[in-house]
C-alpha cells in the first residue's frame, strides 16, 4: 500500500485501499449519476428560467436587515478599511510571517471569500473596494458639475467580451503559482496597488459598470461562482438578475437601482444559475476553462512527477501554466465538437461551446474546496492572531496575537474522504448541468449527445483525485 498525502495538508496518510479502487469507484459514481437523467430524458422538465425559489425579503426581519442601507454602508466601509490595512501592512510592516497581509489575501479573501460566494451568494458587488472607491470619487465629480463623472467617453467594444478579464486572471494565477515570492507582504501590497491603477483606468475609460462586467477579473470570477450559489438577487419584472454567471453578475446595476418593493433575494437550488440559458460573451469559454485549469495547475505543480519532469524555473512554470490551460481548452472544445456530432446538432459551434462551458464550474468549485480547504483552516487561525498585530510590530490589540494555529484539527484520513466526496459531488452536478444543455441544444438526441461530455467528467474526476492523492513536493 503506497503512502500518500492529502493534498494541501501536512500529515502523512496510508490509504486503506489501493488508489486505483478509489479512482474506479469515483468514476462509477459519476457514471451512475447519469442513469436517472438518461431514463428521464424524454420527459419535459422545467424551462431553464423556472426553478423553485424562496424570496427572503418577504420575511419582515430579514427584509429589514438585508435591505438596510446602514448594513450596506457598514460593509462597504469595512471593505475599504480592510483593503487599506492590507496595503499598509504589506508596505510598512515586517516582511515576514507575522504580517497579516499575505495570509489575509491568500487564505481569507482568495479562498474563504470564494467559498462564501459559491456556497452562500455573490457579495462581491457590494464589498468590491475598487468599485466603492471609484463610486465615491465619481459621485463627487458629478456633484461638482461634471455630468459624466470620471467617464472619459470611450465605448467598450462588444467584440472584446471578457478578454481583458481573461488576461488579468491569467496574470493573477501566474503571480500565485509562478512568481518568486507571492507571499512576501510587500509584493502582495504592490500587486494590489498595480491592479488598482489598472482597474480605475478601465472604469474611467469605459464606465464603471461596463468594466466590472467585462474587464475586472474578480467580478467576472465571483460572478461565475455566484451562478452556483443558492442565493440570487433579482428584480421582479425579470429584467435584472445577479444570480447568473455572466449578465450583470459583476455589478448588478438593475438590482441596485430598483425600488425596494421590486427586489427579490431568493434562495434556490445549488447550480441553477449556471443552467440559465444565457449567452457567454467573447472570451467567456477561455475564462471558465482557465478557472478550472488554474486550480488544477496549482495542485499539479506540487506533485513529484511535475517537479521531476518540468523542474521549477519561472520559464518552465510559465510554459506549464499556459500548456495546462491550452490542454484543458483543447480537450473541452473537442468534447463539444463530439457532442454536436453524436447529438445531431447543426447549430453554431461557438454557441455550443458557450452553452456547455458553465457545466464545468461546479468542478472548479469542488477543486477549490478540496485543494484549499485545509489551507483556509490554518490561514483563518493565523488571521485571528494577525489582526491583533497586523504590521508584525509586537502589538496585541485584541489579545489574540499569541494564538498559534492547530495543524492537527482534522486528520488526514478525514481530509482525503472529504476531498474525494467533494470531487464526486462537483462532477455529479456538472453532469446534470451538461444534460440540461444537451436537451436544449439537441433535444432529440440528448442521451447520445451527452456521452462525450460525460466521458470528460469521468476523466476530470480521475485526474483530480490522482492529483489530490500525490505527496506534496515544495
Amino acid at each position: 500500500m503506497r503512502p500518500v498525502l492529502a493534498h494541501g495538508f501536512g500529515q502523512g496518510y496510508d490509504l486503506p485501499l489501493p488508489l486505483w479502487l478509489y479512482l474506479y469507484g469515483a468514476a462509477a459514481a459519476v457514471l451512475l449519476s447519469f442513469l436517472p437523467l438518461a431514463l428521464l430524458s424524454g420527459k419535459r422538465g422545467r424551462p431553464a428560467g423556472e426553478y423553485p425559489r424562496l424570496d427572503l425579503l418577504r420575511v419582515p426581519v430579514l427584509r429589514g436587515l438585508l435591505g438596510s442601507r446602514l448594513v450596506v454602508r457598514a460593509l462597504r466601509l469595512t471593505s475599504v478599511a480592510v483593503f487599506g490595512l492590507v496595503v499598509a501592512a504589506g508596505l510598512f510592516g515586517v516582511q515576514g510571517g507575522e504580517n497579516v497581509a499575505p495570509v489575509f489575501v491568500w487564505a481569507v479573501w482568495w479562498v474563504g471569500f470564494s467559498l462564501f460566494v459559491a456556497f452562500v451568494g455573490n457579495l462581491w458587488p457590494v464589498v468590491n473596494p475598487w468599485k466603492i472607491l471609484f463610486g465615491w470619487v465619481d459621485g463627487k465629480a458629478r456633484r461638482l458639475g461634471r455630468g459624466d463623472g470620471l467617464w472619459l467617453g470611450w465605448v467598450y467594444p462588444e467584440s472584446l467580451g471578457v478578454w481583458p478579464a481573461v488576461a488579468f486572471y491569467l496574470a493573477f494565477i501566474w503571480f500565485e503559482n509562478v512568481f518568486a515570492d507571492p507571499g512576501l507582504p510587500r509584493n502582495v501590497a504592490l500587486a494590489a496597488l498595480l491592479y488598482s491603477l489598472v482597474t480605475f483606468y478601465g472604469m474611467a475609460s469605459f464606465g464603471g459598470e461596463t468594466w466590472l462586467r467585462r474587464g475586472e477579473a474578480f467580478s467576472v470570477f465571483f460572478g461565475l461562482l455566484g451562478g452556483f450559489a443558492p442565493m440570487e438577487a433579482r428584480v421582479k419584472n425579470g429584467r435584472g438578475r445577479t444570480g447568473g454567471a455572466f449578465g450583470c453578475a459583476g455589478s448588478c446595476p438593475c438590482f441596485a437601482r430598483a425600488a425596494m418593493g421590486d427586489r427579490e433575494l431568493n434562495l434556490r437550488p445549488f447550480g441553477v444559475g449556471l443552467g440559465l440559458a444565457e449567452r457567454a460573451p467573447p472570451g467567456g469559454v477561455p475564462f471558465v476553462v482557465l478557472v478550472l485549469a488554474g486550480v488544477t495547475y496549482d495542485g499539479l505543480l506540487e506533485t513529484p512527477i511535475w517537479v521531476e519532469v518540468v523542474r521549477t524555473t519561472p520559464l518552465t512554470q510559465t510554459t506549464g501554466l499556459l500548456l495546462t490551460w491550452a490542454a484543458f481548452l483543447g480537450v473541452y472544445l473537442g468534447c463539444v465538437w463530439l457532442c454536436r456530432v453524436f447529438g445531431g446538432e447543426r447549430g453554431c459551434f461557438r454557441g455550443a461551446a458557450a452553452g456547455y462551458v458553465l457545466s464545468v464550474v461546479p468542478i472548479a468549485v469542488a477543486y477549490q474546496v478540496a485543494h484549499y480547504g485545509t489551507f483556509l483552516l490554518v490561514g483563518a487561525q493565523k488571521t485571528v492572531a494577525g489582526v491583533s498585530d497586523p504590521f508584525g510590530w509586537g502589538w496585541d490589540l485584541l489579545g489574540t496575537a499569541a494564538l498559534r494555529p492547530g495543524y492537527g484539527l482534522i486528520g488526514a484520513g478525514a481530509v482525503w474522504y472529504a476531498q474525494a466526496g467533494l470531487i464526486v459531488a462537483g462532477h455529479v452536478v456538472a453532469v446534470w448541468l451538461a444534460h440540461r444543455v444537451t436537451t436544449r441544444l439537441a433535444p432529440r438526441h440528448s442521451v447520445v449527445g451527452q456521452l462525450p461530455m460525460l466521458s470528460l467528467m469521468v476523466l476530470y474526476t480521475v485526474f483530480g483525485l490522482w492529483i489530490l492523492a500525490q505527496p506534496i513536493v515544495e
